[in-house]
């Protein structure tokens, strides 16, 4: 008998196959079969028995064949758990764009200006000698006479091909001077390159020497400040607003903002709208009917739109230092109704405040008046004091104001005229 083959009946509703996790339950020993006893006695199950050892073997490790790049977007993104049909999910939080990695900004290599004037001077005086040698520029007599034996034997021109070579490797020596010079100025920077391919950035002021050979770019790398035009967007509670800001920026990195991006500039003024939409529907504009913050309170705006449009524009090789908002009204179209809401709130606010000092003075007054006269009133005495002094506090000048007495209160509650 073959205890390694099952000679029952095996109904038709099982599966051919285990699954994945009786695999593991029969690798780990947990099985029946795998609960055998490791004696190494043969089992005596019959003639064709044969012993049954289980011999461990290493642990198998399994393998991860997903792209790495694929793996670190899925770790950075938090995907939703996978949920019932017409179940509400939520939404990831967007990211900002990722940069290059590999073009990030570096230094070039660069000459000191001083080198390639001497070379040029160098290249000037070596034609000049060439030339008054082979006597293709006249000697004057006032000179010592610079001309070779030949030039002086024929008493004209002799030009050898030897002067022909010094005098092109010499121009050729002043061309490469005068094509390499570059004049940096201060604030500005010349990303170079060659044939597409980031070769480095000048930071160097002054006069440098450069290859001739490499493309060059200004970038202007100096504080800057842009007043951004009236922007309309809404608040939290649907109200339009318009928005007007000051952005105080620079570039930072030039490799990125020239090569990784078509126009910086153009990029951070959409950037900045994006942002401002994003943050202005956050919190309404005025918090007078509810109380609560606002986007007129504190510093709290300026401070998340610049921590926003920082995140957005650093791939893009830009920094921000501030972005504050200079303007913030309603648009035209509600201005005036939301005046007036504002004023009915403020009205409210203000007889709410003095409706409650007026309560505080009169029941003080009465207090001060039970003291003074030593005698406490009863309830109904209180009542009527009180709404006397409410009355008077309160009524506008030159108005009187007559306060029914408790007896003719009471008749009124009771149906009989006063």
């Amino acid at each position: 008998m073959d205890v390694t083959r099952d000679s029952s009946p095996r109904p038709d509703n099982l599966p051919k196959a285990l699954p994945p996790t009786l695999r593991e339950r029969s690798a780990s020993g947990s099985s029946p079969m795998a609960r055998a006893p490791k004696t190494g006695k043969p089992v005596d199950n019959g003639p064709a028995t044969t012993p049954l050892a289980v011999v461990p073997g290493p642990a198998v490790t399994p393998v991860d064949l997903r792209d790495p790049l694929e793996t670190a977007v899925l770790e950075a993104v938090e995907l939703p758990e996978a949920t019932p049909p017409g179940a509400v999910t939520a939404t990831t939080s967007r990211r900002p764009p990722r940069a290059d990695q590999a073009l990030r900004e570096h230094g070039a290599a660069v000459l000191p200006g001083w080198i390639a004037l001497l070379a040029l001077l160098a290249g000037v005086t070596a034609v000049v000698l060439v030339l008054l040698n082979d006597g293709v520029i006249p000697s004057w007599e006032a000179l010592p006479d610079l001309r070779g034996a030949a030039a002086r034997a024929s008493g004209g021109a002799e030009v050898t091909v030897r002067s022909g070579i010094a005098v092109s490797a010499a121009g050729l020596l002043i061309v490469l001077a005068l094509a390499g010079l570059l004049a940096n100025a201060g604030g500005e920077t010349r990303v170079l390159s060659r044939w597409g391919r980031y070769r480095g950035t000048v930071r160097r002021t002054g006069l440098v020497w450069v290859n001739p050979l490499l493309r060059r770019r200004r970038v202007d790398v100096r504080l800057r400040h842009w007043r951004s035009e009236p922007v309309k967007v809404v608040d939290r509670t649907g109200t339009p607003i318009v928005v007007r800001l000051l952005i105080v920026w620079r570039v930072k990195d030039t490799a990125r903002a020239l090569l990784a991006i078509e126009d910086h500039e153009h990029y951070l003024r959409e950037q900045v709208q994006a942002v401002l939409t994003r943050t202005a529907s956050m919190l309404p504009c005025d918090s007078n009917a509810a109380p609560g913050p606002a986007l007129r309170d504190g510093q709290w705006f300026a401070d998340e739109l610049t921590r926003a449009l920082a995140a957005e524009v650093a791939p893009a090789g830009l920094e921000v230092y501030s972005a504050q908002p200079l303007a913030l009204d309603y648009a035209p179209e509600v201005a005036e109704s939301m005046r007036r809401r504002r004023l009915a709130d403020l009205d409210a606010g203000l007889r709410t405040v003095l409706v409650d000092d007026a309560v505080e003075a009169a029941a003080l007054a009465v207090r001060r008046l039970e003291r003074a006269t030593a005698h406490e009133l009863d309830e109904a005495a209180r009542s009527a004091l009180m709404e006397q002094l409410l009355v008077a506090f309160v009524a506008p000048a030159g108005v009187a104001a007559s306060v029914p007495s408790p007896a003719a209160r009471a008749g009124r509650k009771e149906g009989r005229p006063a």
